[in-house]
């Protein structure tokens, strides 16, 4: 079982302007604000906006399941066939996440949080 999607990656090219338009939508400032990444929340979501995304291979906004082992759900995807698009890695305070693509392009992410690790 997973968490759910509770977290959105979006691949951005201009991360200001970006930040201006998810301002707006959601009518709130960021809770991360980096050259690296800037993360929303609002209504029980993470809305993240990543400008290194299209580098990595994201070509759209990536939904995160929240899972609470990561490196099984991997294993168990890639042997479903998923491929590895960015293996686990931390992304500080032990925060995991993970992406992959299917058999039809589609991404999907994966995350655990340090407090289930």
């Amino acid at each position: 079982m997973t968490g759910g999607v509770q977290t959105v990656i979006y691949p951005v090219k201009d991360l200001e302007r970006a930040k201006a338009v998810f301002r707006a939508l959601l009518e709130t400032e960021p809770y991360a604000d980096e050259s690296y990444y800037v993360g929303f929340k609002d209504a029980g979501q993470d809305i993240g906006l990543d400008p290194n995304g299209h580098a990595r291979g994201m070509t759209g906004p990536v939904p995160y399941w929240h899972v609470s082992d990561i490196r099984a759900r991997v294993a168990a995807l890639r042997e479903a066939g998923a491929e590895v698009l960015q293996d686990v890695q931390d992304v500080g305070g032990g925060k995991l996440i993970a992406f992959l693509k299917d058999a039809d392009g589609n991404l999907l992410g994966l995350t655990e949080d340090a407090t289930q690790s």
